[in-house]
């Protein structure tokens, strides 16, 4: 059975269940297996097979405490009509000369990839709470810079035994994003507002997370906290799904041979998505270089270039909302992989990070990381790359799915390399209208609603259900809080 471990080198070796429950380890390091499973089955046993049956594998082989009817449960609960694509993850081929694979990962109900895994947790979490006779209730604690938060929401609201607190930045979310969190529905949600940015929001979580004190009390109310961000392992590994479902699913259709290297490009702020990535790698998807793409936010860029993380810099707020951040929480866990499992040495790293807000990785790591290639896209570029692939493709992007396409190019033409890639695309372009609009030419609306129309006008394509007279949807969370008061909002929400 593989068993979780703290990426800091504190505390016992858990089962899968427990680090689920517990979201982050008590040393406040991020819970990692004690390996990376490899495919139980072949690549070409997998192609041909629907996205459900890929990721019962996947989970599976991560999560093997779970028997195979609970994980049956968890995946076909999750994955079903909820999804506007019967596939799950549809691939969309862009381009003739260098064609690039888009795996679109925002179908689900709130248009963002966060539902690929958002959509389970709440299963993966309620059955191990079954499984470990867990009787307090679970207070799930978030912080957001725009998608995470709503398919969070989305995922547990009303849910049996959970509580859902979310977090977002006052200003740096879309007005789409932000309708969607404050017209929440459920019984159970709490949604507020932080005069700060996404890194104030996920500091105060873990900082709460790190209060024991807090933790007792709660407790003692009959409470018990966890996490919907990615440092949670029971959101991380249905990530991995859908990369090993991508690549099978292009061996399947012919556009490449099994055994075949791909470059995987994704647009990441907080490294989860990327990382996940990784993970597909190590249980046997072939992949030859995974390209890092960033917004002006490039802190991850500068990382993988000179294996030095700086995160005292001047923060923007970009056309990428959703990966304007500056400390990236799944790095930790690569770190550890690549130290060897090494807890000390990465709680070294990290506590470089929270005094120094820097810290520089040995020539080891360095060494380890050039499969990584780093590179970033600033707003302009963005909206070209937007602008370029619906005039050439007639395909629309969103702006983050834009940057990794921007940064994948330069790549191409930095390198030379043809390698075939996958491309993560994380959002439905109606979620980021207005900027994807003005990539288009069309500039002559007020606000994203308006864009909404005036985009589906323009192109056609069909507008997410979830996003359909969002404007028009009654107000439910108005709170507005200092970053300060965070812990006292937490400590009134639970009733």
């Amino acid at each position: 059975m593989l068993t979780y471990s703290s990426t800091r080198g504190g505390g016992d070796k858990i089962n899968a269940a427990k680090a689920i429950i517990k979201g982050i380890a008590d040393d406040k390091g991020l819970f990692v297996p004690s390996e990376i499973p490899a495919l139980p089955v072949s690549i070409e046993e997998l192609a041909g097979k629907t996205y459900q049956e890929i990721a019962e594998i996947v989970i599976g082989a991560f999560f093997d405490d779970f028997t195979e009817e609970e994980i049956k449960h968890c995946v076909y609960s999750a994955y079903d009509s909820k999804f506007a694509a019967e596939e799950i993850a549809p691939i969309a081929k862009v381009g003739s000369e260098d064609p690039a694979y888009i795996l679109e990962l925002y179908h689900g109900k709130t248009s963002a990839f966060k539902d690929m895994a958002l959509s389970i947790l709440p299963y993966l979490l309620t059955t191990s709470m079954k499984k470990e006779n867990e009787t307090a209730q679970i207070a799930i604690l978030t912080a957001t810079s725009g998608d995470t938060g709503k398919a969070a929401l989305e995922g547990f609201a009303d849910v049996p035994n959970t509580q859902i607190i979310v977090f977002f930045p006052e200003e740096g979310v879309s007005e789409v994003q932000r309708r969607q969190m404050i017209t929440q529905e459920g019984a159970n949600t709490h949604v507020f507002a932080i005069k700060g940015n996404f890194d104030d929001a996920q500091t105060g979580v873990k900082n709460i997370f790190a209060d024991n004190e807090f933790a007792q009390d709660l407790q003692e109310k009959g409470y018990k906290l966890s996490s919907a961000n990615s440092i949670n392992i029971g959101r991380l590994v249905p990530q991995v799904a859908y990369y090993v479902y991508s690549y099978a699913k292009l061996v399947e259709v012919g556009e490449i041979k099994a055994g075949e290297k791909v470059n995987i490009t994704v647009p990441t702020g907080n490294f989860g998505n990327i990382l996940a990535a990784y993970y597909a790698s190590q249980m046997g998807i072939p992949v030859n270089k995974f390209i890092c793409a960033s917004n002006k936010n490039k802190v991850l860029t500068d990382f993988i270039n000179t294996g030095k993380y700086n995160s005292e810099r001047e923060f923007h707020i970009t056309n990428s909302p959703s990966m304007d951040i500056l400390i990236s929480s799944n790095l930790e866990r690569l770190l550890y992989h690549f130290a060897e499992s090494k807890g000390d040495e990465v709680k070294a790293y990290m506590k470089s990070l929270d005094r120094e807000k820097n810290y520089e990785v040995s020539d080891a790591i360095k060494a380890k990381m050039e499969c990584f290639y780093g590179g970033y896209a600033d707003e302009n570029k963005t909206l070209l790359a937007i602008g370029d692939v619906y005039d050439n493709n007639g395909y629309l992007m969103d702006t983050h799915t834009a940057v990794a396409y921007s940064v994948y190019r330069d790549y191409v033409q930095e390198t030379g390399d043809k390698t075939k890639t996958i491309i993560a695309s994380t959002a439905s372009p109606y979620k980021f209208a207005a900027a994807v609009s003005h990539g288009i030419g069309l500039d002559i609306e007020i606000t994203d609603f308006h864009y909404i129309e005036s985009l589906y006008d323009e192109t056609g394509m069909t507008i997410p259900e979830g996003l359909k007279d969002l404007d028009k949807k009654k107000v439910l969370h108005e709170d507005v809080i200092e970053v300060g008061r965070m812990k006292d909002y937490v400590w009134n929400s639970l009733k």
